[in-house]
């Protein structure tokens, strides 16, 4: 059954008052406590009255007494308002210092890369802060689906978001096994490519990415063909040591099997750069702290 949140404009003005005079069974003790006129309360009451349809209160000169109208009101009013008391303290709370769930969608490739290393160390610096991980390559909306920021390579986050720069710029690599390499002659041109398996990725659009280079100075793309489409790095580069065929990936994610002699790099004069990876949020206002928090971190620990 689909609720109906609808609120008329100003219904909720003239609780506050009405509890206190409730309260105090006095005109002149709510204003007291209320920090206004005992006049300013009496028009606030009589405002609220006309508003709600029904007198709320008996006025006598000696005291203020509740019609069955005003108990009724009250019996639901009071816990009502507390809950919006409590509401307003808890968001309160989140805007003051860290704390809270984080919730974060990033590609795969960027968790061992950056998040890895550096998580841990966040959530022991800030234990009441609860962090998600969303790892997808989709470029999700980040206000529909609840994230407070997402992590991407420059080139694929849209211009209307706010981003941080989490890295410096770094190229593309060209890699393949030894394996593969001594059954395949190494690629010295980009043109080599026609006889070689290249293992491609499908872009969260749907399309196959081409392989991108710089040749003297301009932007070359190439259409390459291969047994594997994957739709992350990882995938690529996992298969590209088990010798499937060449991958082109994020150089960073290449350092570890390139020392331990895993992968080796080919076309590297060729190699294109990305801008590099970016944290990015849709809000232009103040950031919450726990987003705050951990945009700090990563920058100072990375």
């Amino acid at each position: 059954m689909k609720q109906n949140f609808t609120v008329r404009q100003g219904a909720l003005d003239g609780v506050e008052t009405f509890l206190n005079v409730a309260r105090h069974r006095s005109f002149r003790r709510a204003a007291a406590a209320l920090g206004v006129t005992t006049s300013a309360v009496s028009q606030t009451i009589r405002l609220l009255e006309a508003r709600v349809g029904a007198a709320l209160l008996t006025r006598t000169t000696r005291s203020v007494g509740l019609t069955e109208a005003g108990k009724r009101f009250l019996e639901r009013a009071a816990p009502a308002f507390e809950e919006l008391v409590a509401a307003a303290e808890a968001a309160r709370d989140l805007g003051q210092r860290p704390a809270g769930l984080l919730r974060l969608a990033v590609p795969r490739a960027v968790v061992p890369l950056l998040l890895e290393p550096q998580i841990a160390s966040f959530c022991q610096a800030y234990p009441e802060i609860e962090v998600e991980i969303a790892a997808s390559e989709e470029m999700v909306d980040l206000a529909a689906h609840g994230f407070d920021a997402g992590i991407r390579l420059g080139q694929f986050i849209s211009p209307d978001m706010v981003a941080i720069r989490l890295t410096p710029p770094f190229p593309f690599a060209v890699v393949a096994s030894p394996d593969y390499l001594d059954r395949h002659p190494p690629p010295q041109r980009i043109d080599d490519l026609r006889g070689h398996a290249c293992l491609r990725i499908r872009r969260s659009n749907g399309s196959i990415g081409s392989w991108s280079f710089m040749e003297d100075g301009k932007a070359v793309e190439a259409i390459v063909s291969g047994p594997l489409v994957a739709h992350d790095y990882p995938t690529l580069l996992g298969a590209a040591i088990q010798g499937l065929g060449l991958a082109q990936v994020p150089a960073p994610i290449t350092q570890a099997p390139i020392a331990d002699g895993r992968l080796l790099e080919v076309l590297s004069s060729f190699a294109v750069s990305t801008p590099g990876v970016f944290l990015y949020h849709p809000g232009r206002r103040q950031v919450l702290p726990k987003l705050r928090a951990f945009i700090e971190h990563v920058r100072h620990q990375g």
